[in-house]
């Protein structure tokens, strides 16, 4: 009898090993040799035709599809048979932009709670990890698989890296960065979001020939670029951003800003904040052919998802919008992996693609029964199976944050000449997106430039971690941050450089904050009457925790326990996702991309007060 030779392991994509893989899968699918499973199901859904197969059989051999047809037509034969004729399956979903960072959350864990959630293949917006750490980019995304974990993560190193060219810190990415990870491994699908669109249509701007750098390689190497049009809506700009070779946008917020970039060859990824209207929109506008449309988590604490779900509920939010399943079902499947060039091995439940199978016992709510990974059931209901690797993350991944010093209140005094009584002061709120910034009389006292609570008026910083200086940039922010006196509030995740932010309503609250989150090499950390009531920590990248979803939600549920019982300021702004109440989305108000203008970033020496207008590049002193 003929020995089967072993397969090799296909964790990770290799060239070489997927030929002799797929040698393999031909004389399976002809019945040459054993399969090792076959699943019946009572319902197949064909995402490349949109129609269902009744009593079908799938065929699995090692961690992919031999043989998918009508029950009882393979040929050959197979260790096991599992009947699943009560339930019908679909393929798995995947994510076609998402920052598994937003989990907070390492990619082991992230796995284990969005797999039963139907979730089983990424494309990781890198960007988060990468301004932190870019040398170990790829390896960092890469650890968690090869170790076994059934979720595919396919990387798309940041254009962002660094955002600006305003800002610095744990990364920096080039063409020639770019070029050599996507030689690296073939698990990169492409260039992450561009988000610099200043830099990429103005060749005076200092990080055009960067960016241009990043997306030539990624063309050379025939990769996706992947774009970011926030605020880009009229007709002109929407053409150039298409010129530009910049493939796809998840920023569309609109019915009629989606329809024109659906128009101009640019792939949607719709978000679900704005599904309802979009999705809307585009069925009263005739749109039948949604081959050109995906659904983008982006981010989603695992909070959040534990509430809500995952890709999943991109999904039932979709059909609740007025798509058929069918068609919502292939905007998480087989749209996003023709659009990342993936469909060779994700996307749809067919011979040579890995075997991911969503069971469903209801297909027109998305009622998942169980969820199978790389051939193996890894759920059922919402209760993880599959494997969850024990991964000891080196210090380059827990120990990122880079502060060699104790800060205290002085750091963030903003001082007055003497003599002065009141200062003219730059303010910005979040989300401000103004050509100019707000200008204001505050007063003075003992030398320093105060607060005004009264008007919402408190003070913001940026605190530098990379540099091992704690560099400190500080301004007047108005409509955010705790009124309670001598309390305060900072984070890690600070949107997209990731040093440290704080919001305070004393100086010395500030500094106490900005101390212990440096204790805990990253999270949060919520101070009041001098004593630290709440902290959350993210030891990996100061982004992510190597911590169950449940773990980390019981300690944010204390955070949000201690916040409810401090007064927070509000004021509206331009973005109607900024809410009353505990400032948990000033984890984004420090966004450098379009269409933010005047922002905070850390000192520089072009800009040592970190105030500038990263469109421009103009700068401006915070008091005058």
């Amino acid at each position: 009898m003929t020995q089967i030779p072993a397969l090799p392991d296909d964790l990770l994509l290799d060239a070489a090993d997927e030929v002799t893989i797929r040698q393999d899968l031909v004389l399976v699918a002809l019945g040459k040799r054993p399969a090792d499973r076959i699943v019946t199901v009572g319902r197949l859904l064909d995402v490349g035709s949109r129609t269902w197969i009744d009593d079908a059989e799938i065929v699995i051999r090692g961690r992919r599809i031999a043989y998918v047809g009508p029950a009882g037509s393979y040929a050959g034969e197979a260790a096991e048979r599992i009947d699943r004729s009560n339930l019908s399956a679909v393929p798995g979903f995947g994510e076609v932009h998402k920052h598994i960072e937003s989990s907070h959350l390492t990619p082991e864990h992230e796995a284990a709670l969005v797999l039963p959630r139907g979730n089983t293949w990424t494309c990781e917006a890198s960007h988060e990890f990468s301004n932190v750490d870019g040398p170990h980019n790829l390896e960092f995304w890469l650890t968690a698989r090869r170790a076994g974990s059934p979720m595919k993560i396919f990387p798309l190193p940041g254009s962002a890296v660094p955002p600006t060219a305003y800002e610095w810190g744990g990364g920096h990415f080039d063409g020639a960065a770019q070029a050599g990870f996507l030689t690296e491994s073939r698990m990169v699908a492409g260039l992450d979001e561009v988000m610099d669109w200043p830099a990429v249509w103005n060749p005076d701007n200092p990080s055009y020939r960067r960016l241009w750098g990043m997306i030539g390689a990624t063309f050379a190497h025939r990769g996706v670029v992947e774009g970011h049009g926030a605020g880009l809506r009229d007709l002109a700009s929407i053409n150039a951003f298409a010129a530009a070779g910049l493939a796809s946008d998840h920023e569309a917020w609109t019915p009629q800003e989606a329809w024109d970039k659906l128009r101009a060859g640019i792939f949607v990824e719709i978000r679900p904040h704005s599904m309802p209207q979009i999705i809307g929109g585009l069925l009263e506008r005739g749109l039948t052919d949604w081959s050109q449309v995906a659904f983008a988590t982006d981010d989603r604490s695992a909070s959040d998802t534990l509430k809500m779900g995952a890709t999943d509920h991109n999904v039932r939010l979709a059909i609740e919008s007025g798509l058929s399943p069918e068609i919502a079902i292939q905007c998480v499947t087989i749209n996003p992996a023709r659009h990342m060039r993936l469909t060779p091995h994700v996307g749809s439940i067919a011979a040579g693609r890995f075997a991911d199978l969503v069971l469903l016992d209801d297909v027109d709510t998305l009622s998942i029964a169980e969820v199978w990974a790389d051939g193996l059931q890894v759920s059922t209901g919402n209760r993880y199976l599959g494997p969850l690797p024990t991964i000891d993350w080196p210090q380059w991944a827990t120990h990122t944050v880079n502060i060699q010093r104790r800060l205290t209140g002085a750091d963030f005094a903003i001082s007055a000449p003497p003599g002065r009584d009141t200062m003219k002061a730059a303010l910005l709120r979040p989300f401000h997106w103004d050509d100019h910034f707000i200008e204001t009389e505050l007063p003075v006292a003992d030398g320093e430039v105060q607060r005004d609570t009264a008007r919402n008026i408190t003070k913001f910083a940026i605190v530098d971690r990379f540099s091992g200086q704690g560099l400190v940039s500080k301004m007047f922010w108005l409509g955010c941050g705790p009124q309670t006196a001598d309390t305060a509030v900072g984070c890690t995740v600070a949107h997209d450089k990731h040093n440290i932010w704080v919001v305070g309503s004393s100086d010395a609250a500030m500094a106490e904050v900005v101390n212990r989150i440096v204790d805990n090499q990253g999270g949060w950390a919520l101070s009041t009457g001098g004593e630290i009531v709440a902290d959350v920590r993210y030891e990996v990248g100061g982004l992510m925790t190597n911590r169950s979803a449940e773990d980390l939600d019981a300690d944010m549920e204390a955070l949000y326990a201690a916040a409810a019982k401090i007064d927070w300021l509000y004021e509206p702004t331009f973005s109607p996702r900024w809410f009353p109440g505990f400032p948990e989305r000033l984890q984004f108000a420090t966004l450098t991309c379009a269409p933010w203008r005047w922002v905070l970033v850390a000192p520089t020496e072009a800009v040592p007060q970190g105030f500038v207008n990263v469109q421009t590049g103009e700068s401006h002193p915070v008091v005058w």
